[in-house]
């Protein structure tokens, strides 16, 4: 598997080719890994790429102009080893998905699909681009899906950490169904608050999913050492929080879309937060991630 690796004088990242998955973000003042190493055993992943859905489809399928299509979870970037470098520089790293005759049995759109890594100083930003080469308008949702290490110290706690927003809110998260669907039903999760303690039992019920969030900007802290990062996701509407019910880790999920709804009809076209894009228009998202 081939892996490419950019660093400045603070940050060292690493990026698999497969599924343009970035790997390790390896702080090197203090040579701490802030990205979880994709233990087989509790989660093997380490920051899927989410396009052109995110989560569960019902059923495992939807419907394009009168067509079944199915598409896995999350996608067909993450695992995709079709995924090519396009473009490498000491700071950036460019990742590139082309439509093919393999992509278009599952999703009906001609795309040139971008993703692009660029250290600056202690941050690392990580940008979307979707181009349309297709004759009609093309339907996508994307996302991020980053996993942090949490309890980098033997001394450390999960619930000594906590996710703190860049303001106050009342947020409720939707909750999913047994099949992995956002259900109407909600939980509130802060009132008017801005802190939320990770605890061991706190994805019992799966993610949390915020919807049109307003805070832009997340900082995981621990209560024993400090700041850890940041993400900031101004270009994403939505927010998904998740782990493994009790892992060392927590995954912070800047998201264009969401999973289905457990009312859709399955028409790509009315999916809940689907973006569409014109003929030969181009689409950009961004999101940032800042080690302390």
């Amino acid at each position: 598997m081939k892996k490419y690796t950019i660093e400045n004088k603070f940050l060292k990242i690493t990026v698999k080719e497969t599924g343009a998955e970035l790997c390790s973000i390896l702080n090197k003042e203090n040579n701490q890994e802030y990205l979880w190493q994709a233990d087989p055993e509790i989660w093997g992943s380490h920051a899927p790429n989410l396009f052109p859905v995110i989560g569960v489809l019902k059923d495992g399928n939807y419907n394009f102009e009168g067509k079944e299509y199915e598409m896995p979870k999350h996608g067909f970037i993450r695992y995709n080893e079709n995924i090519r470098l396009k473009e490498r520089s000491e700071r950036q790293l460019v990742f590139e998905l082309l439509y093919s005759e393999e992509t278009l049995k599952i999703y009906p759109f001609k795309f040139d699909f971008r993703i692009a890594f660029t250290l600056n100083k202690k941050s690392l930003e990580v940008s979307h681009h979707v181009i349309n080469l297709d004759s009609k308008p093309i339907y996508f949702s994307l996302g991020g899906h980053p996993a942090f290490n949490i309890q980098h110290f033997e001394t450390e706690k999960i619930e000594d950490y906590s996710l703190v927003f860049d303001q106050k809110m009342d947020l409720s998260t939707y909750l999913l169904n047994d099949e992995g669907l956002v259900s109407s039903k909600t939980e509130a999760v802060l009132d008017n608050e801005h802190k939320i303690r990770l605890t061991e039992n706190i994805f019992d019920k799966d993610a949390l999913i915020f919807k049109n969030i307003i805070s832009k900007k997340v900082d995981l802290i621990s209560s024993q050492n400090g700041k850890v990062l940041s993400v900031e996701y101004s270009d994403f509407e939505n927010l998904g929080i998740w782990a493994k019910p009790g892992a060392p880790y927590v995954c912070i999920e800047p998201w264009l879309g969401i999973a289905d709804v457990e009312e859709t009809n399955q028409n790509l076209k009315n999916k809940e937060g689907i973006i569409k894009l014109a003929v030969a228009n181009e689409f950009n998202a961004e999101y940032t991630i800042n080690i302390e």
